[in-house]
């Protein structure tokens, strides 16, 4: 799944080709992706010129001219922006049409990703952004711990929530984990404000540094068919050895997700 470095590296990309672009019009062949009536999302978003590409944790927001749409990749969705003549991907499921004969052209293998019309200047306070939490950057740490304390999750579990807080997902909390030498089955409530205040760091570095390669290319993600790097850089997840200690990186499911960590690196909080 896209995690916040992959989408702001698809915001990024995206915003190289399409930016002052024209919708000319929208073909919609899987409407499940539109949140809204069909009709009515493809006649606000004809005729609108891409005017920038916003980014709140794992989602996209596109501002047109007098109106805007979020976009959440979910699972395995991407981005192509392509010559029209080019035959369609059978997954593609998105058409936007561009006055500059060109397609811009949703893809997403398992249809999870999701399209929603929001107002142009008030995005943020509306569904589904209205329930993100701050991200990693501009978190407040008085406000995350409060809501960690109340947590009695595993932490790794806790910091996948995207209302604790946004753009992490489990390649990134795997690693996060493991860069404060933290259990990931510890209760999030125990971790003291020093903690959470390490939290905040770590995960911002991490994130940045991920946000530098690219990202992480690891399955089916690529921003317009540009791979990210990060992936040579992961010390935890899908590893074996442990970078640290020379001991074996153990794998289980956390919540049903996989989760890699060193027990004897990683020591839980009490």
């Amino acid at each position: 799944m896209p995690e916040l470095p992959e989408v702001e590296t698809v915001r990024r990309t995206l915003k190289n080709f399409v930016l002052k672009k024209k919708i000319v019009s929208v073909d919609v062949l899987y409407p499940k992706i539109i949140e809204d009536d069909i009709d009515k999302f493809i006649e606000n978003v004809s005729n609108q010129v891409i005017n920038d590409i916003d980014r709140i944790g794992k989602f996209l927001i596109f501002k047109l001219d007098n109106t805007a749409f979020v976009s959440h990749l979910r699972m395995e969705g991407k981005y192509h922006y392509v010559d029209q003549d080019i035959p369609l991907n059978k997954h593609d499921h998105i058409i936007f049409n561009l006055d500059d004969g060109k397609q811009l052209r949703y893809n997403d293998t398992r249809k999870f990703g999701r399209m929603k019309l929001v107002s142009l200047n008030n995005y943020s306070n509306e569904l589904p952004l209205s329930k993100l939490g701050a991200e990693p950057f501009n978190v407040d740490v008085k406000e995350l711990y409060a809501k960690l304390h109340k947590c009695k999750l595993p932490i790794k579990h806790a910091i996948l929530d995207q209302s604790i807080i946004a753009g992490i997902g489990n390649i990134y909390a795997n690693e996060i984990c493991f860069a404060m030498h933290l259990d990931p089955y510890t209760p999030a409530c125990k971790l003291t404000k020093k903690s959470v205040a390490e939290l905040k760091e770590v995960s911002s570095k991490i994130l940045e540094e991920a946000i530098e390669q690219g990202g992480t290319t690891i399955h089916s993600f690529s921003a317009n068919g540009i791979d990210g790097l990060f992936q040579v850089k992961l010390k935890a997840h899908m590893q074996k050895i442990c970078p640290i200690c020379g001991g074996e990186i153990t794998k289980e499911a956390i919540k049903g997700r996989g989760t890699y960590y060193c027990k004897q690196c990683q020591k839980r909080r009490k």
